[in-house]
């Protein structure tokens, strides 16, 4: 048993002061008024947030982040098991308890000769993902591993086999790309050509681009044939670059009910209007634009067309944008940490076990705080825990940092106000 103590709770809509965080075995058992517990008669151990925020486990539901984990030179290939382990030290260290590892499945990809997206690799990959998940909670590992298939549609020879791996269980989340220059990421053809490693001339990128346009693609039955099993599966369903309004149909005829990185802000409100959940990535928001001249993820955010926020390639870019967002763009932080948290953990059928901080949910929650270099600060995470275990504590000096000060500000304000209401 552990009790989370002098800590700001973060809801997905409000923030509790005053209150204490109870976890018995895998669970949060009660979140109720601090000093309710008897923690030392009970045997709980004591975890003090110091003015600090209690958050849910981040849920990262696309990054590509173990490929280069795995791969970190075009020809290199490290061992997978040790990468797994690796990668999860570092994800813990930004606060992703729920990782789903976007693997990436080319087929004449001419872009990137990334050795570790080799079909048989991918298969690697996935046995080794499995066998941590069907073991969680009794496995060495400190976080939990999910995975999300990203199929290009130019992968014409997979349907067999990635129908085998849906319905052994082995996908968590689908996904239809198409990196065919001319349209969706790549409408700007000059983008197209500078994402290619080496300088192409104009010619080289044209002759490569109409291959890559008169290749062949899966048609529309086998997209539908791969769609259907994974609703059967409860399997979420993404679309990936919606460019048009008739893909944005195409694909939620299909089932899919995630768009990831639209490519317009109107194309995001109309993901939006049809039901799906948004998906764009943290390094957006840190750097301000997007590394393909698409649409901004702190665009969307203002707009309101953002559902949920995600790594891409960069985990540590997580934690610190819903700083960013609170910071400089004044939205309430348990809205910044909802498209974190909660907001993912719903678009991939999760948020009955997690994703919030509520009584019965697992006990996947972080304690942040912020530190002060400067002018500036950072957050920093001090516990962290996975399925009720302490599975990393951080000691920072213990200075008053201004997520301390906020707490007592606010609790100072919350009395004010109580006692005024009492008179």
């Amino acid at each position: 048993m552990y009790v989370i103590r002098n800590g700001i709770i973060v809801q997905p809509d409000r923030l509790l002061f005053g209150y204490e965080l109870v976890v018995v075995d895998d669970r949060i058992e009660a979140i109720q008024r601090q000093g309710t517990l008897d923690a030392e008669g009970a045997g709980a151990g004591i975890i003090d947030a110091h003015g600090g925020y209690v958050v849910p486990g981040l849920i990262d539901i696309h990054s590509d982040y173990i490929e280069t984990v795995i791969s970190p030179r075009p020809t290199v290939l490290m061992d997978f098991p040790t990468a797994l382990f690796e990668a999860e030290r570092e994800l813990i260290a930004h606060g992703i308890t729920t990782m789903f590892h976007s693997l990436s499945v080319y087929g004449a990809d001419k872009m990137d000769v990334k050795p570790v997206r080799q079909w048989d690799r991918t298969e690697q990959l996935m046995a080794l993902i499995s066998r941590a998940k069907h073991t969680e909670g009794r496995n060495a590992h400190l976080i939990r591993h999910r995975l999300h298939l990203r199929l290009e549609i130019d992968n014409i020879g997979l349907v067999e086999q990635v129908e085998k791996h849906l319905r052994a269980g082995e996908i968590d989340e689908l996904s239809f790309m198409d990196h065919t220059p001319g349209q969706g990421q790549y409408r700007d053809m000059e983008i197209w050509r500078k994402s290619f490693r080496g300088n192409l001339t104009e010619e080289e990128a044209a002759r490569l681009a109409a291959d890559a346009q008169a290749a062949p693609k899966m048609s529309y039955e086998q997209l539908s044939y791969l769609a259907g099993i994974a609703r059967e599966q409860g399997i979420a369903l993404a679309s990936h670059d919606d460019d048009t309004i008739e893909k944005l149909d195409l694909m939620r005829e299909l089932g899919c009910t995630i768009s990831e990185f639209p490519i317009s802000q109107d194309i995001a409100a109309a993901a939006v209007e049809r039901g799906m959940s948004t998906v764009m990535g943290t390094p957006n928001i840190l750097l301000g634009k997007s590394h393909s001249g698409n649409l901004s993820a702190r665009d969307a955010v203002r707009a309101g067309v953002a559902s949920c926020l995600c790594s891409d390639y960069y985990p540590t870019a997580m934690l610190q944008s819903a700083f960013v967002l609170h910071r400089d763009f004044k939205l309430p932080l348990e809205q910044a940490f909802a498209m974190l948290t909660i907001n993912p953990a719903r678009a991939v059928k999760i948020d009955d076990e997690l994703g919030s901080l509520e009584e019965g949910k697992k006990a996947d929650i972080l304690v942040v705080r912020e530190v002060e270099e400067g002018q500036r600060s950072y957050p920093v995470i001090t516990a962290t825990l996975v399925d009720g275990r302490v599975v990393s504590r951080m000691w920072y000096p213990a200075l008053p940092s201004m997520s301390a000060r906020f707490a007592v500000d606010a609790a100072t304000l919350e009395e004010t106000v109580t006692e005024m209401e009492v008179r």
